[in-house]
């Protein structure tokens, strides 16, 4: 949904089954008129190129959803720079590194005329609708919410989020995901695409436009649609050099995943490099043989298999020949995405007309939902 940790809240697969069938199942519509199409919103933040496992996690599938949605669907993308501040950031390197996120996405395939675009930090309507959320929402509730901990933990790269005390929280990380469901809510956004083990992070989001609902809105009527888990197919691309972890920014070592912004031969060093095993033979067994069975599931996003096919096909391949069979296939992948970042990211007049169209037209959206806000809520 916000792509930024490379921990996730865990949950149990029951857990998971209880959530995804609560928030896929078809609710009432209530009082509210049935609405056309979908709303769909989701957010990256600005802090670096993107890696494989973003691609293939997340970013690749909103192209998806741009390419097969229906004409009357609109599709929200922002850039969420208030989240990325919630933790330190060097202010040329953020500022560089959201028009970077910027020209990532358009290089990647977002039509700004189909999807609008836009960075979150210039439209106000998010952390004006966040501020009034905040004040509805208990604080025993964040407390007891892991992301912060979570985020804490990815920054300093710990071993578990177990590491991580109060004493490194502020006051920001803690609302975090107040200003997640107020991005979302802003657009009354009816669908966010996640992954199955991202379900959890709507729960407050549902909750808040229930809370809201209920405590300002005349005779109860549903004014915020509580959004709708858009489960998508997540590849969880993992670490090349930590198989046991995810594919992170903020690993101290580069060779552990591969950018956008990466040469030919950097990808084939590093492919080169990722950790295997022993074993003869190529098998695919995630517990066991996770270097092999990562690179499988690389290789099965970018050629639109199975792991499990591809491990009976190349059963008999030795670990270095498969590796290249790999880098060929993300060479392949990262080519016309890499020349189109390369080209765009010097476009900064362009960049700047493509942010500010979007802005504009998030604002015409979020701005009619703050101004019903405003008077539910006795602001006028």
């Amino acid at each position: 949904m916000f792509l930024a940790t490379k921990r996730v809240v865990q949950c149990n697969a029951l857990c998971v089954r209880q959530l995804t069938r609560r928030y896929l199942s078809a609710e009432a519509v209530g009082n509210e008129a049935p609405r056309r199409g979908k709303i769909v919103f989701s957010g990256i933040q600005p802090t670096g190129v993107p890696h494989l496992g973003n691609y293939l996690g997340a970013l690749s599938n909103w192209v998806k959803l741009q390419n097969e949605a229906s004409a009357e669907d609109q599709l929200i993308f922002s850039i969420v720079g208030w989240h990325a501040i919630t933790l330190p950031q060097k202010a040329k390197e953020l500022s560089a590194s959201r028009w970077d996120m910027l020209a990532t996405l358009l290089a990647i395939g977002i039509d700004p005329k189909r999807s609008i675009v836009f960075h979150q930090d210039d439209n106000r309507c998010h952390t004006e609708l966040a501020w009034i959320f905040n004040c509805i929402t208990p604080v025993g509730k964040l407390r007891r919410m892991t992301t912060w901990k979570a985020r804490l933990a990815d920054s300093r790269n710990a071993n578990s989020a177990s590491e991580i005390d109060e004493s490194m929280l502020n006051a920001g990380l803690l609302t975090y995901p107040v200003l997640q469901a107020a991005d979302i809510l802003a657009y009354r956004a009816t669908h966010v695409p996640v992954g199955e083990d991202q379900v959890q992070h709507l729960e407050l989001s549902r909750e808040l436009a229930h809370l809201f609902n209920r405590t300002f809105v005349p005779g109860k009527k549903r004014f915020f649609p509580p959004p709708i888990a858009d489960i998508t197919p997540s590849k969880r691309v993992l670490s090349l050099r930590d198989p046991t972890s995810k594919m992170s920014k903020s690993s101290p070592d580069i060779q552990s995943r591969i950018l956008l912004t990466d040469s030919p031969s950097q990808i084939t060093s590093k492919l080169r490099l990722a950790v295997t095993d022993s074993t003869v033979g190529i098998t695919y067994d995630p517990i066991n043989r996770p270097g092999i069975a990562n690179l499988l599931t690389i290789l099965a996003a970018c050629v639109g298999k199975t792991p499990s096919e591809l491990a009976e096909e190349y059963a008999n391949k030795s670990n270095a020949e498969f590796k290249s069979l790999v880098t060929d296939a993300v060479q392949d992948l990262f080519h016309g995405p890499r020349t189109e970042f390369e080209r765009l990211r010097n476009e900064r007049a362009y960049l700047k007309q493509v942010a500010n169209d979007g802005a504009e037209r998030a604002k015409a959206h979020s701005e009619e939902t703050l101004r019903q806000v405003r008077q539910f809520v006795g602001l006028y």
